[in-house]
């Protein structure tokens, strides 16, 4: 986005496309703008004939007509000024509906590898904060510039009709006020980002505590939270401040210049009599215009603040439009089907963040329909060799086959549907049971087909006690649920997926002991004629695994059978001794 930092135009420019869908009921509001404005200048131009025919010729006619003439310019300004602000109200908001949209389903799109160097709070501020920036930027300060725009062009235009001597001065203050407002814009532009950036602070420490509140009270750290916002919350006041004092020392001194001129203008006129040469009428009508402009003006001066704002979001917002997607293009989109192996072949994987490869060598083959476990103490890099499997990452060199076909060269969507997931963060969403476990591509399935998963995978008994059975709301990741209801959902719903390839990662590890035998058994069932990849750290739980791969340090050290591993008295021997040494 730093070819947009000091290209403001380029930003607004593509900011003003979001606008061309709704060109028709632009086009309306504008419309209603210029009625808007002509009548403003029209109500300045009557005041002449009003003192010249009424009070001075006494003209009976026109004293008759005045009042109707007075009532037809409110009532098209009033036409005009509906037009211009739910044409443009209604054209805002569309604009941030789509442009919401659009960020959301870059989120959706975004590598797993951007999320991890990514702050939640930063994003949903986005979304939330920065998309409204946009759209009043892209319609309330248009809406400003022209309405109040063609409201001065009117008005100026009316006051050199009526004395080009006495307005010739605007000319030469008006350099002084653009050169003003570019100074102005700078500042504004620059504070902009460091309010919308505070913003993002604060929605982080929200929801940060809104997630750990757990932690926060066991752990006592009321306090520190407090700390965390109450700076967070400061600094963006500080910001917001700041901004408002430059916008309330820019504006007075704007209209203090045009104050200074209406001065001169009168000075001018009372001291060389020059009311001789124009009449009482043509010189209230030019004062009268030169005093309506003091509003627009104001605003339009005020309007700077909404535009830098707008642009400094636009940064933002698109700073994550642009941003990578995965790739979905892959010519080769076939699906998947039948039985499928998996193999690893020199495969290295280090994350940005990480000094060194997480994954060195890595090379194993799974045959279609075999379960495989891997074993290994925390931080081996077992996780990563699952989240490589459905491409939530790509290898740094090295590469991964199914069917000893590449899946590089595969369509996402074709491996992803394939596999099945059961982690050990068991991710519930804010909705029904029935629907967490017919989640996604699963919601088609029939209702007998979401309970008969929930019955191998131990979880209907407890479900239909609930009151609300199926449709029970789970609250925010399964809140309302304990650990190993969830974990049971979340075997439910890969039951319920039925793919070729199943990974399991601590598939059972908030489940008590009784439980977990009789997962063991529904997952035993369910790997059948599947290939299946296994991560558990309680051994006891792989030991009718097909294949042990033992994980250390990036690296394979052993691999075989349970007996095979034991009687290596190795790495394996090890980790079986520390659990059931006892």
């Amino acid at each position: 986005m730093n070819q947009y930092r000091n290209n403001a135009f380029k930003l607004y420019k593509r900011l003003l496309k979001n606008t061309r869908v709704y060109r028709g009921v632009f086009a309306l509001a504008i419309i209603g703008m210029i009625i808007h404005a002509i009548t403003d200048t029209s109500f300045a131009a009557i005041i002449k004939p009003l003192l010249d025919g009424s009070f001075i010729n006494k003209d009976p006619d026109f004293i008759s007509l005045m009042p109707l003439l007075i009532i037809l310019i409110f009532v098209f300004r009033g036409v005009g000024s509906f037009m211009s602000n739910y044409g443009m109200a209604y054209v805002g908001r569309s604009i941030i509906r789509d442009i919401r949209r659009e960020m959301f389903n870059k989120i959706l799109k975004r590598s797993s590898s951007s999320y991890d160097s990514s702050i939640t709070g930063k994003l949903v501020s986005k979304i939330t904060f920065d998309a409204e920036q946009v759209a009043e930027a892209a319609t309330k300060a248009v809406t400003t510039i022209i309405k109040d725009g063609l409201t001065i062009i009117g008005l100026l235009s009316l006051m050199f009709y009526y004395s080009f001597t006495l307005s010739i001065g605007l000319i030469l203050i008006a350099p002084l006020i653009g050169i003003f407002l570019k100074i102005m814009s700078v500042k504004f532009r620059s504070i902009s980002r460091d309010i919308q950036k505070s913003m993002g602070e604060i929605t982080n420490v929200v929801e940060e505590s809104i997630i750990g509140h757990r932690i926060i009270k066991i752990f006592g750290g009321k306090s520190q939270e407090t700390k965390n916002f109450e700076y967070a919350n400061s600094n963006n006041r500080e910001r917001n401040l700041r901004l408002i004092f430059i916008q309330s020392i820019s504006i007075p001194m704007m209209q203090l210049v045009v104050a200074i001129f209406l001065a001169i203008i009168i000075f001018f006129v009372t001291s060389n009599n020059y009311l001789e040469e124009i009449s009482i009428g043509t010189f209230m009508s030019y004062l009268t215009a030169m005093i309506m402009m003091f509003a627009p003006i104001k605003r339009l001066s005020e309007v700077n603040v909404t535009l830098q704002r707008g642009i400094a979001a636009s940064e933002s917002i698109y700073d994550l439009i642009d941003s990578e997607s995965e790739d979905f293009s892959s010519p080769h989109d076939e699906p998947i089907t039948g039985k499928i192996s998996v193999a690893f072949k020199n495969v290295c994987f280090k994350y940005p963040t990480s000094e060194k490869n997480i994954l060195n060598n890595i090379s194993f083959f799974i045959n279609p329909g075999e379960t495989v476990a891997l074993v290994g103490r925390s931080g081996s890099g077992k996780t990563t060799i699952l989240d490589l499997i459905p491409r939530l990452y790509d290898p740094d060199s090295g590469y991964i086959t199914f069917n000893d076909k590449k899946i590089i060269d595969s369509n996402l969507n074709s491996i992803r549907g394939c596999i099945s997931y059961v982690g050990q963060d068991f991710t519930l969403f804010n909705d029904t049971i029935y629907n967490n476990i017919a989640y996604g591509e699963l919601s088609s399935s029939s209702h007998s087909e979401v309970e008969h998963a929930a019955e191998k995978a131990n979880a209907k008994q407890f479900i239909t006690a609930l009151p609300n059975g199926f449709d029970t709301i789970v609250g925010q990741n399964g809140i309302l649920l304990s650990g190993g209801q969830r974990q049971r959902l979340a075997l439910a719903r890969a039951i319920l997926k039925n793919s070729s390839i199943l990974l399991l990662d601590e598939a059972t590890s908030a489940l008590d002991t009784e439980s977990e035998n009789i997962i063991q058994e529904s997952i035993q069932k369910l790997s059948k004629n599947k290939t299946t990849l296994i991560i558990a750290h309680r051994l006891s739980t792989i030991i009718s695994s097909d294949r042990i791969i033992v994980i250390e340090n990036g690296t394979i050290r052993e691999e075989g059978n349970h007996e095979e591993l034991l009687s290596k008295k190795s790495t394996y021997f090890s980790l079986y001794n520390s659990q059931f040494k006892s």
